[in-house]
């Protein structure tokens, strides 16, 4: 297989790619993916739209989009097979500044290291590379990314020019790609053949790439971004968002390298006003008001303000805000100021003062609110510099951690003089009251860092769970005590706190990401406060009609709900215009582009028309039929919206008609796949554009999304080498493994894994299967003819009805590995079973025909190719497995299969009894003649039909006590009260009764949950006897013995043909589904 060396395992593989290859001609020339609609309407069931989100072409396609693209894929190909008319379409996503980014950096690079470029690295470094150690070289399960030796060593970020080697792309290639038009030349097209290699059956007339290349597409769009405008769901606003300085535009999570998701988490920042003097270092400010900026998320506090803290090493500065004033804090937190309009040269900090943070200890600072009228800046080793803006109030009555640092500052003379600190600075202040906590009083900081034992500043896990509890309490059930607002709940007294602060010209509002975010051009982002296109997201009436849409759809899962219902409960306006880019120009206000997430929420509607349009062109050059300029939004809403048919159009009516039909039978999208991950953006914009735009008949009908995916357990990433290109599993695997192997990996939204020893053993499987076929088909004379008549055969009948039963639920629950399990592991170790309990009876030629007919259908939808090749190469059939409708089944017998379980179950314990009996007693080692001599060779199996006793007394009392309405058994107590009450109970001491009955009692109560009130049956729904009487040359051949004898263990005379072993009957009595074996050698009947 792929991961040995062996020359037979690469046959087999290369033995699948070959059918692959075979069967991907057929389809080709028969067309078979592509989708027509019909006349009619469909009616329920008939048609299936499933769509999955275009992939972003700056590269190749790996395993992670085919992860969940495949369970789209499976899906498509179920309904394909029970022969609903399917649409899948595919398109691909070039919009944003991604690829933009990636050529100018080449550009860059080319300027700076020349044509092809000479990287610093390469010059300064020349050692030869290492001797490989033993098994470390040529491993074929790592990804082969190329990196000079220095980025492979220093770790340094590695240059653009070499991501592009690594791709294997020549230097005189690389240049090319400097025009960011070449990616969309490029990757494209490859990405078509990788997606046909993987037998993906898309309809690829209706492929196109977006951005205004495509002039088709860029006119859907602006058709869009118009109507949401009409609609008043764009507006221009001033707003915070996360936004990238080096590209000059707000930054959303597509354009992000790191920081997916992260908001701008905002902040008041409280003007600690420096009370002059200056120190000598402060010369420089003399004449302006210099505060220390505070970023708090608790204003209401300030009541309660000591001092400040500040990192004593910590990197600070005097930053300029306006003619008059300049903040002290951080650089970092001055760049986001500068983007949000609090800084004299917009967009830029200028720092008059470099300064650390021992500068400040001892500064004298007027803080608003605050009951002590000068407090002082104190030094704490805990401030953190990558958060907020370095400053921080200190509140040690309702913070753990001020409180804490102040009496460590306190406590501690040499920690004071190590910074500096005078004690006039520190000593005269305590904590000041300012809000009752329910449950710690009004100095709740003190009060529990007296009840968790804290004795340091130090204790960061005690600390933070104090914090915790403190904060949280305080804000929900506290009760301010100081200030003008006391009396009031802290709740609602915040907000107006704030709002005075900010009147007052106390405090500014700031914000800054709420964690690191990097975009794809290497720069960290801040947050800018921007005027631009927004998409109102969020507004009341707007979210309450995504909300219907949503509580309509199918999720497959209540964890996917909870992930919608979430994003519906924060999402706001979403920024959805940009400057830097490619994509399509804001139609109202061209200096704009529309942003990579805004222009890909209702494209789905665009595949119905998109072949009529494009005419199977991927970028919409053939302008034959329709020119670009010709739809305009009288055609787009003719087609979409029902709208009257657009009378000044230059376009054919029966074209016209021809698309408004295709759209109105497509539409709604039946299904859209996804990873989890877009849930939080992509997904839920899909439902409010769709809810905006279209009547609630066009509404999205369900989405389905899934965990990442793994590989051999470990996350997928390039820089590790655990990574693979679809292209590479495909040439690794085949398809069909590869698809195997995706369909085994999981279906929830947890990460999956997609084990190589799953896809290898898939190869294994299915040529070893394909060469059974093939035995069987040659050696047809020998099987046994006539319709099906021994109980082997019922069996086998049975299993596959039930094969067929819950494959088709699992397929169409959309659980696809359920579905391999139930339509391929179990239906093989069917047919091997049978295979076996045949005997020399030999297997009913229908019935294999039927299973081979069969298993090739249930697995086509995975493994599509090498079904197709079976199928029309070795079972002769017409037409294409993948449209050969689903396998019709009788309904299974229940009672058949149990039979069935129940026969396969004794033998194993009469093979596993008769071992223990014949090795009993003989050492290891030693040569045991009269052993072998006395070998058992005879089974008496004794049947007890039916419970008597206490059992059948229990499972009377479980009848009485079982609600088969609600499906509940009374309690325990009351199951007990009735067993004490019984005959059975009042027969001796209870408490041995209770410890003889309670196990039984327990284990029939579950078999009821999973089998049903049938369990409390005194008998089995079949004859045990008449089951092993019909399978006794079966039982003999699998333990082994001469002679078998089925016998009553309520027939005395039966019993007495155990002769001395009788015994064994009273020890271990036979009752329903347990019968008991005794082996007998030719000693015994001596």
């Amino acid at each position: 297989m792929a991961d040995t060396d062996s020359a037979k395992s690469f046959k087999r593989r290369d033995q699948l790619l070959e059918m692959e290859h075979e069967v991907r001609k057929w389809w080709d020339e028969s067309h078979v993916f592509n989708a027509e609609a019909h006349d009619q309407p469909p009616k329920e069931g008939d048609k299936f739209f499933g769509t999955f989100p275009f992939p972003y072409m700056n590269g190749y396609l790996h395993l992670g989009h085919a992860f969940s693209l495949s369970k789209l894929e499976f899906a498509a190909a179920y309904h394909r097979l029970r022969g609903a008319n399917v649409l899948l379409p595919f398109g691909f996503h070039c919009t944003g500044m991604p690829i933009k980014a990636s050529a100018d950096k080449l550009r860059r690079e080319i300027e700076k290291f020349g044509n092809p470029p000479v990287f610093p690295s390469e010059e300064v470094v020349n050692e030869p590379e290492p001797e490989p150690k033993p098994n470390e070289g040529n491993n074929p399960e790592k990804f082969k990314g190329k990196k000079s030796k220095v980025a492979s060593k220093t770790g340094r970020e590695t240059y653009q020019w070499e991501i592009m080697r690594g791709y294997g792309l020549s230097d005189a290639e690389i240049a090319t790609f400097q025009d960011p038009v070449q990616w969309l030349r490029f990757f494209p097209p490859l990405a078509v053949e990788d997606l046909k290699a993987f037998g993906l059956g898309a309809d690829w007339r209706r492929s196109f790439i977006t951005t205004d290349i495509n002039p088709f597409f860029d006119k859907f769009v602006r058709w869009q971004m118009r109507k949401l405008k009409s609609f008043g769901k764009i507006v221009k606003d001033l707003r915070y968002t996360i936004y990238s300085p080096l590209d000059g535009q707000p930054c959303a999570d597509h354009d992000r390298a790191s920081g997916e998701g992260v908001i701008p988490q905002e902040y008041t920042l409280i003007k600690m006003e420096v009370v002059p003097p200056f120190p000598p270092k402060f010369a420089h400010l003399e004449g302006k008001k210099v505060y220390l900026a505070a970023a708090t998320l608790r204003p209401e506090t300030m009541y309660g303000q000591t001092n400040s803290w500040v990192l004593p090493d910590g990197k600070y500065g005097a930053f300029e805000i306006n003619e008059s004033e300049v903040f002290i804090l951080t650089e970092r937190a001055a760049r986001n100021l500068a983007y949000q309009r609090l800084s004299r040269v917009p967009e830029k900090a200028t720092c008059i003062v470099e300064l650390t943070g021992q500068d400040l200890i001892g500064l004298p600072l007027r803080s608003p609110l605050s009951f002590n009228e000068i407090i002082y800046c104190l030094p704490m080793l805990s401030v953190l510099t990558d958060k907020g803006t370095g400053i921080v109030t200190s509140v040690p009555s309702d913070s753990p951690d001020d409180f804490m640092a102040l009496q460590d500052l306190k406590a501690k003379a040499p920690f004071r003089a190590k910074f500096g600190v005078k004690d006039e600075w520190v000593l005269p202040f305590e904590v000041v009251p300012i809000i009752s906590h329910p449950e710690f009083g009004d100095k709740s900081a003190e009060k529990i860092c007296t009840d968790m034992k804290i004795k340091s500043q130090n204790e960061r896990e005690k600390l933070d769970a104090a914090k915790k509890v403190i904060y949280k309490g305080g804000f929900y059930e506290g009760t301010m005590i100081a200030g003008e607002y006391a009396g009031m709940r802290v709740q609602d007294a915040k907000n107006l706190i704030r709002s005075k602060l900010l009147e007052l010209n106390q405090a500014v509002v700031y914000s800054e990401p709420e964690k690191k975010v990097m975009s794809r051009s290497g720069d960290e982002c801040v947050v800018a406060l921007t005027d631009q296109w927004y998409l109102t997201y969020g507004e009341s009436s707007w979210r309450q009609t995504a909300e219907e849409c949503l509580a309509n759809m199918n999720l497959y899962s209540d964890e996917t709900r909870h992930g919608f219902e979430h994003t519906l409960s924060w999402l706001n306006q979403w920024a959805c215009s940009r400057s830097f880019g490619l994509g399509t120009r804001i139609p109202w206000d061209e200096e704009f582009l529309v942003e990579s997430l805004s222009d890909s929420t209702i494209y789905m509607a665009y595949y119905t028309v998109c072949h009529l349009l494009q005419k199977g062109d991927l970028f919409g050059v053939d302008t034959s039929t329709v020119k670009p300029e010709q739809l305009t939004d009288d055609v787009w809403d003719y087609l979409f919206l029902s709208g009257p048919e657009p009378q000044s159009s230059d376009i054919s009516s029966t074209l016209l008609k021809k698309m408004r039909q295709e759209f109105q039978y497509w539409y709604p999208v039946d299904l859209r796949v996804s990873g989890k991950d877009l849930i939080q953006n992509h997904l839920t914009f899909c439902i409010y554009n769709h809810t905006a735009i279209f009547p609630k008949e066009h509404w999205p009908r369900g989405f389905r999304c899934n965990g990442h995916i793994m590989l051999n357990s470990e996350k997928m990433s390039k820089s590790t080498g655990n990574f693979r290109t679809l292209k590479q599993a495909i040439e690794e695997f085949s398809a069909d493994a590869t698809r195997f192997s995706l369909a085994d990996a999981g279906d929830g939204m947890d990460d999956a894994n997609f084990v190589f020893e799953t896809a290898n053993a898939a190869i294994l499987r299915l040529t070893k299967e394909r060469a059974w076929m093939e035995e069987v088909l040659a050696a047809e004379s020998t099987l046994r003819v006539g319709p099906p008549s021994i109980y082997a055969d019922r069996v086998f009948a049975n299993e596959m009805n039930f094969a067929i039963k819950m494959t088709q639920k699992n397929y169409s629950d959309y659980m696809f590995r359920e579905a391999l399990k139930s339509g391929f592991y179990d239906l093989q170790a069917a047919r091997d079973e049978y295979r076996f309990s045949c005997g020399s009876t030999g297997m009913n030629r229908d019935l294999l025909w039927r299973f081979m007919d069969i298993q090739t259908r249930l697995i086509a939808p995975i493994c599509p190719h090498y079904s197709e090749y079976v199928w029309k190469k070795l079972l002769k059939k017409q037409g294409f497995v993948i449209k050969a409708g689903w396998p019709e089944a009788e309904n299974p017998d229940l009672t058949l299969q149990m039979a069935n379980r129940y026969l396969q179950e004794s033998i194993t314990n009469f093979r596993k009894l008769l071992l223990k009996q014949a090795s009993g007693g003989s050492k290891k080692g030693s040569n045991n003649k009269a052993g072998n001599l006395s070998k058992p060779t005879i089974g008496l199996i004794f049947v007890n039909e039916q419970y008597d006793g206490w059992k059948k007394e229990c499972l009377n009392i479980l009848r009485d006590k079982f609600d088969s309405q609600n499906r509940k058994f009374a309690p325990d107590q009351e199951i007990l009260q009735a067993l004490q009450q019984s005959t059975v109970g009042q027969e001796g001491n209870f408490k041995q009764i209770q410890k003889l009955c309670m196990p039984f009692l327990r284990f029939k109560k579950d078999e009821v949950m999973t089998l049903g009130t049938q369990a409390l049956d005194l008998r089995l729904p079949f004859g045990e006897i008449e089951v092993l009487q019909e399978n006794l040359e079966l039982i003999k051949r699998q333990i082994g013995l001469e002679h078998v004898e089925i016998l009553s263990a309520t027939d005395s005379d039966a019993v007495s043909k155990a002769g001395r072993h009788a015994s064994l009957l009273k020890q271990t009595p036979p009752s329903p589904g347990s019968p008991t074996a005794i082996f007998l050698t030719k000693d015994d009947l001596a």
